[in-house]
């Protein structure tokens, strides 16, 4: 019994060791997927938009609507300011803004909008079905709350999401976030194209 006492406790070890890594490969894997899902949208220059130009650059994505009163214009001058003061490192990272609202914004109501706010954010649409299954494989919140008559409102995520180059979750910036700490973000992302 005392020979095989060694060889017990090392089996025992060996056991522990693997399962330990086994779980921590598996978690690995499981953190490293990309962040959303497959995206069959439009660009408001009317180009077909996927997860693939999502994922070909870091990127920055925010979900709003451009019928929104303070929270999506604000965000996206608040974007396109970090990203000019950014200077030349702005180009190593691609801004969205997709609609959560397609009903209302058409690519050619996306092209004014978003053209009146920057040249460094592209605007983003499609049908009620793309944008239902983007908004789902993406985790944000987003409801139509009726008003008066034909008029309504869009409750929704107001946060920007950061990915780093092949969709990889990297974080957020909040809205109303202290602006330096979000220019921070922004940099750090910037250098991960690198």
């Amino acid at each position: 019994m005392k020979k095989l006492l060694p060889l017990l406790i090392i089996a025992v070890v060996a056991a522990i060791v693997g399962v330990g890594a086994y779980t921590y490969i598996q978690d690995k894997q499981a953190t490293s997927k990309p962040f959303g899902g497959p995206l069959d949208l439009i660009a408001m220059d009317g180009s077909k938009f996927t997860e693939a130009d999502l994922r070909e650059t870091p990127a920055v994505i925010f979900f709003g609507f451009t019928h929104c009163p303070d929270v999506c214009p604000t965000t996206l001058f608040e974007l396109d300011g970090w990203l000019k003061e950014m200077g030349p490192d702005a180009n190593k990272i691609k801004a969205y803004f997709i609609t959560v609202d397609p009903e209302r914004d058409t690519q050619e109501i996306m092209q004014t909008y978003v053209s009146n706010v920057s040249d460094k954010i592209i605007g983003i649409t499609g049908t009620p079905e793309k944008i239902a299954e983007a908004v789902k494989s993406y985790h944000i919140y987003a409801k139509k709350v009726p008003g008066e008559g034909d008029n309504y409102n869009m409750d929704h995520t107001a946060s920007l999401f950061l990915l780093d180059k092949g969709g990889m979750f990297r974080g957020t910036i909040a809205y109303g976030e202290n602006p330096d700490t979000a220019l921070e973000k922004l940099k750090n992302l910037a250098k991960r194209n690198s």
